[in-house]
């Protein structure tokens, strides 16, 4: 029998998406691999643990420096990666990333330390305790490709700062990305098996048959409103940027428009002139404005829209090239308006009154973000606290995940668990309770030695911290004397 027969080994391409060049070609891992690396990590992190949160953000530091020394170098492969232009790539992945570091080493040990819980009950006042957060372990993050150095990377630190191992499973589709990542993370002091990356094309078993903690943003269906005191100029610039930053691929996308009826004609008209002027081609060319999807898709116009500009392929510049589309007369009827398109296209739809801009904006089975434009900052303020989303801008869009301090989320079919800041922080670890009794020697009153006479100092005792009046407290007072007498078991 033959003993040279070789077992195909499945690949993932880098592939340029303006040109279409295979960047490299990366081996997927298996099972094998994949327990092979957890296991790996997870006998590294304990000394990373050890290290404590003074080193891991000394480290951190470090990489804060070096991702700013090599800024240009890192948004240029993010370019070359996920087609977005340079300049967004700077904005947009590297400045989020060494801000969320510089969250991280101003508030890390302070939001990592022990805290001290005060016992306000008379019955605990022997006891001291404090809220420990302690990491899980080994940390998996499954990123995207839309943003592959940002959403990995602010996670990652946060992970890592917190004493986890991370093991990270980047989109197919940008794996080179994610291993200068790693490049930088070891470079600065991270150890190679507290930070992994891990190529493939497959995705995670269900984390829930396990009952693992699981942080999930899982897409959205962002709404706009324009309310009828709007200053036009302003709003439909930002409605064409939160439209179309990224060819349209963020989650965060402004993918509902919805324009008070008075200023509609002259909003929509604002949008389709500016879209057109926007330059469209490869994202390495510094006069570009919007780069290539990151693959091929079809584009299919919504029927009974009015397309005010774009709507069709771009072959003349290559495969996933698509023009900026502006939509008007939409409705809720139509698949425009209620599934995630991840594409450039800006559909606008009018309405008469507030609370209908509202009810148009919650329905959605998303909750991920929206926005609100007005010249009248509380009135903003008030309709935001009735949208339900994760996070309500109010005169700006999209930018909010750049807000490091910031907690990103979403409701509904958006996802669970937060992000970002210190609710992010905050899932990297566990928090367990300590408590400790002052007086150790000491039979506590709670404990048996039951009988009717204590059972009336129980109810005079709860008359002394809870009943209303001073008389009625201290007739409790009196009533619960002598109860650290009594005998117990």
């Amino acid at each position: 029998m033959p003993t040279n027969v070789q077992v195909p080994v499945r690949t993932v391409a880098s592939v340029n998406p303006a040109s279409c060049e295979v960047l490299r070609e990366f081996a997927c891992a298996g099972e094998v691999e994949v327990h092979a690396a957890v296991v790996r990590s997870r006998a590294a992190q304990t000394q990373w643990c050890e290290a404590g949160p003074r080193k891991r953000v000394e480290i951190l530091r470090e990489f804060q420096r070096l991702l700013c020394e090599k800024k240009s170098d890192v948004a240029r492969l993010i370019t070359r990666e996920a087609g977005k232009p340079y300049v967004e790539a700077l904005l947009t992945e590297v400045m989020v990333v060494l801000d969320a570091a510089r969250f991280l080493i101003d508030n890390a040990y302070r939001l990592l330390r022990d805290e001290p819980v005060d016992h306000g009950n008379l019955a605990m006042k022997t006891k001291v305790g404090r809220i420990v957060r302690e990491p899980y372990g080994v940390i998996g993050i499954i990123s995207p490709w839309n943003y592959p150095f940002s959403i990995p990377a602010t996670e990652a630190v946060a992970a890592l700062v917190a004493g986890n191992a991370v093991v990270l499973k980047p989109s197919e589709f940008t794996s080179l990305v994610a291993f200068e990542l790693a490049s930088l993370l070891h470079a600065a002091g991270v150890p190679k098996d507290v930070f992994q990356v891990i190529p493939g094309d497959g995705a995670a078993q269900a984390a829930a048959g396990r009952l693992l903690p699981v942080v999930l943003e899982l897409g959205g269906k962002d709404p706009m409103i324009v309310l009828d005191d709007a200053e036009v100029e302003v709003a439909s610039s930002g409605a064409v940027w939160g439209a179309f930053v990224n060819a349209g691929q963020a989650c965060l996308s402004v993918e509902r428009c919805y324009v008070h009826r008075s200023l509609y004609d002259a909003f929509v008209a604002a949008c389709a002139r500016k879209a057109k002027q926007l330059r469209i081609g490869d994202g390495m060319n510094p006069e570009v404005d919007i780069g290539p999807l990151i693959h091929e898709r079809q584009v299919r116009v919504s029927r009974g829209a009015r397309v005010l500009t774009g709507g069709t392929r771009l072959l003349d510049l290559g495969a996933n090239f698509y023009a900026l589309t502006v939509l008007a007369d939409v409705n809720h009827e139509m698949r425009i308006m209620r599934e995630e398109t991840f594409g450039p296209v800006l559909p606008i739809m009018a309405f008469d009154t507030d609370d209908a801009a509202v009810r148009l904006a919650n329905d959605s089975e998303y909750g991920l973000a929206a926005s609100v434009w007005t010249r009248n900052r509380a009135r903003g303020e008030a309709l935001a606290r009735r949208i339900h989303a994760g996070t309500v801008m109010v005169n700006d869009t999209v930018s909010c995940f750049g807000i490091s301090e910031a907690p990103h989320c979403g409701v509904k079919a958006s996802g669970i668990g937060r992000t970002h800041g210190r609710f992010g922080l905050e899932e990297m670890v566990r928090i367990k309770y300590l408590d400790s009794d002052r007086l150790p020697g000491v039979k506590k009153v709670w404990w048996y030695g039951y009988g009717a006479a204590f059972a009336r100092q129980m109810e005079g005792f709860l008359d002394l911290q809870f009943a209303r009046g001073l008389r009625r407290r201290l007739r409790g007072m009196l009533r619960s004397a002598g109860v650290l007498a009594g005998r117990k078991l």
